[in-house]
């Protein structure tokens, strides 16, 4: 019975993110939006960065562009950011644009993982995709996060957003995988409509052991490359 609810889970994700991806280019949300991140900051509309998925493999998760480029030669330090000449970066909170301010109140920056769920990297529903060098810190019960695809929304998004730490995000996925069934999904989807509607929550909160950069297992104080967005 669950093998057949994944199954029907994967053939809504194919059909209703085509069906999106072609009713956005109509409207035209991705037209307009790269031309809006183009037209007010240097940079591609479009942001790329290495995420751990299912099974824990790495993929590349696509968002809209929410926030200035960083110099060229900038790196980190313990989760600080420098330039190349040494001084101090302004903070990410600050480097935000005014258009990526908006694109994340209203999550129109998630838009473009509706390509990641056509191609399989993720789903609808799931858990949140983490950052490679956070799977590293997983206890093996974390790591049950990585049996289902990740979602660009999930039991956690709707359970608190970012006021939750990434180790109370994870419970939540893990009860999630366990209690998995498509009521539970199309539940979570009504949810996050209103989460998103609510618009609270939408920047990071809590810190703890999962999100701090030193947790790197092979760049421990050392100078690392910076990620221009988070």
């Amino acid at each position: 019975m669950r093998n057949f609810q994944l199954f029907i889970k994967r053939a809504f994700d194919i059909v209703a993110s085509a069906a999106l991806i072609i009713i956005l280019t109509i409207i035209p949300v991705f037209i307009i939006v790269p031309i809006a991140i183009k037209l007010t900051s240097k940079g591609p509309a479009v942001f790329v960065q290495e995420r751990s998925g299912k099974d824990g493999k790495v993929f590349n998760i696509y968002k809209f562009r929410t926030m200035k480029l960083l110099p060229e030669g900038a790196y980190s330090v313990d989760g600080v950011l420098y330039k190349a000449n040494g001084e101090l970066l302004e903070p990410s909170s600050t480097r935000i644009t005014k258009v990526g301010k908006f694109l994340r109140k209203t999550s129109l920056d998630e838009l473009m993982q509706l390509f990641n769920i056509l191609n399989g990297t993720m789903s609808f529903v799931g858990p949140r995709p983490t950052l490679p060098y956070q799977a590293k810190s997983y206890n093996d019960e974390q790591k049950r996060r990585f049996e289902m695809r990740p979602g660009v929304t999930g039991l956690a998004q709707v359970s608190g957003r970012n006021n939750l730490t990434w180790t109370e995000k994870i419970a939540y996925d893990v009860e999630y995988i366990d209690n998995f069934s498509l009521w539970e999904d199309i539940k979570i989807l009504f949810r996050t409509v209103a989460v998103v509607l609510k618009k609270d929550d939408i920047e990071f909160k809590k810190e703890d052991t999962l999100t701090k950069k030193e947790n790197r297992t092979a760049e421990n104080s050392e100078a690392v490359p910076a990620s221009s967005e988070q």
